[in-house]
């Protein structure tokens, strides 16, 4: 496997610092992991199943590559040369059969770092508490074991909740109270538990793989204050000027609440499923041997909070869509921070530039390709509640620019050639971005477009708004990068530009 081209992947041969890979960079934890790696000064490499991801990322100085732990062959480039080894993945989002998938993938990376000649392997799990009846933290927990049956040394350093922007179980708490005014809630939201701040957390899991007596143990890592579910609520509604009214009854169990949660939260339902199943336990963090080993002060509840709010604020930049990216949540931190998505791929003989001329010329007097009526409609609502769907016009008939306006769309980001990035301006119960993505085929001289819609709901409203247009959605786009590829096709043959779709 080769590096992928990617303007900054540093020259690694001329780096004698001991190299620290962060599989599973794609993820919430790795994500942020890498950058706090970088800015300690450490060597990374970070991976992906999917490394166009971690290219939208643009981290300044990290090795980037694609890998996938149930692809034993992709491990040995990964594993090439590493010393220190972060193991963040895990399969939650993957359906019922997660907990297998997660055994497997953990006995091909041992077997991989063993083989590569990895010094350790840090692994991030979850608290467990006794007799934990969830898959979930039964999986987590079985993580572990398995990747200390290698060779390799592991440290494994268990968190419970994690306070942070993107951190699953925050932005299921999050979503409850920005959407629900009124909670009738499962007793779980009186478990106890020691949330830990992302910033202390991260913190622990740069310092611990420095540190020779972390090799082969265990470590709790927990915030300062015990706390319930519920005061984890009320503290954030507090600092998010919001106060929901919560009502715990006994009949809802932490499984049969786990059930609606799709029409609540935008975190994706498997995830959400597989944490709200395991909240009927206390999960309070053992800490005192981490303490001791990295002496820190640690953020109180209110602090980690008020740090998390801060940092989802923060994150501006945009450079397409980025999962969370504040930029395409209409600079709205109390939408949701996961997105709903939907989306098609169509193939030609079309050169990727004539594809990507072809998604420039959008809107305006050349339509949007496909069931233009159906368009028309949307914006003709929009204008009704007084949005700007027809009181502006393109500034350019083929040439578009970050800043543009497209109908009621806007331009946030772009890649000429290959990507092109508007998010929706309509009146709506959330934020939507639509993403165009222009790739050569590897098979011959032709090309692939895909176009996905990304949905950040605000409030059950922007939840039940998504599900009543998903179908409308995947027909749209179906038939919208079919005649993408075939005007492309035609305009490369005929060698001009067509305004509209050849029938």
């Amino acid at each position: 496997m080769t590096l992928p081209d990617d303007s900054t992947a540093p020259d690694s041969s001329r780096d004698s610092r001991p190299l620290q890979l962060v599989f599973g960079a794609s993820g919430y934890i790795g994500s942020n992991l890498v950058p706090e790696l970088l800015r300690a000064g450490k060597r990374v490499r970070a991976t992906a199943r999917n490394v166009e991801v971690l290219q939208g990322r643009h981290w300044q100085g990290a090795e980037l590559r694609a890998a996938d732990a149930l692809d034993p062959a992709s491990l040995t480039a990964a594993l090439e040369g590493v010393d220190v080894a972060y193991y963040l993945v895990h399969s939650m989002a993957s359906g019922p059969d997660f907990a297998a998938l997660d055994r497997e993938a953990a006995a091909n990376f041992a077997r991989a770092a063993a083989a590569a000649g990895v010094r350790r392997i840090v692994y991030l799990g979850g608290l467990i508490p006794p007799n934990p009846q969830s898959q979930h933290l039964r999986s987590r927990a079985e993580t572990g074991e398995v990747l200390r049956a290698g060779p390799v040394p592991v440290t494994e350093v268990r968190a419970g909740m994690i306070i942070g922007p993107g951190s699953a179980a925050y932005e299921v708490i999050r979503d409850l109270v920005n959407h629900l005014p009124l909670m009738v809630t499962p007793a779980w939201v009186r478990s106890r538990s020691t949330p830990i701040a992302l910033p202390d957390l991260l913190a622990y899991l740069v310092a611990v793989a420095d540190e020779p007596a972390a090799a082969g143990r265990i470590f709790d890592a927990g915030g300062p204050q015990a706390v319930t579910y519920e005061e984890i609520m009320r503290c954030y509604g507090r600092l998010a000027g919001r106060k929901p009214l919560i009502l715990a009854v006994p009949v809802l169990t932490p499984r049969l609440s786990s059930y609606w949660l799709r029409f609540v939260t935008s975190v994706p339902t498997n995830v959400a499923r597989a944490l709200v199943e395991g909240l009927e336990h206390d999960f309070i963090a053992d800490d005192a041997g981490l303490k001791a080993l990295v002496p820190r002060r640690l953020m109180g509840l209110e602090e980690a909070v008020q740090s998390a709010i801060e940092a989802d604020q923060a994150h501006d930049v945009v450079a397409r869509w980025v999962e969370g990216a504040i930029a395409c949540r209409n600079f709205r931190p109390d939408y949701g921070f996961y997105a709903k998505r939907a989306g098609a791929t169509a193939e030609g003989p079309a050169t990727p530039d004539a594809v990507f001329d072809v998604i420039c010329r959008i809107g305006g007097d050349a339509g949007w390709f496909y069931a233009d009526g159906l368009w028309w409609i949307r914006r003709a609502l929009d204008w009704l509640v007084g949005g700007p769907s027809f009181r502006r016009r393109r500034r350019h008939p083929s040439e578009l620019r970050v800043g543009d306006v497209v109908d009621s769309w806007r331009v946030i980001a772009m890649e000429p050639g290959r990507r092109l990035t508007l998010l929706m301006e309509m009146k709506a119960p959330g934020a939507g971005v639509l993403e165009f993505v222009v790739r050569p085929r590897a098979k011959d001289s032709g090309s692939s477009v895909n176009a996905t819609a990304y949905w950040h709901p605000a409030g059950v409203p922007g939840l039940l708004y998504w599900y009543v247009l998903v179908p409308a959605h995947l027909f749209l786009f179906r038939g919208m990068t079919r005649a993408i590829e075939r005007r492309a096709s035609a305009q490369d043959h005929s060698g001009i530009s067509s305004p509209r779709d050849p029938k």
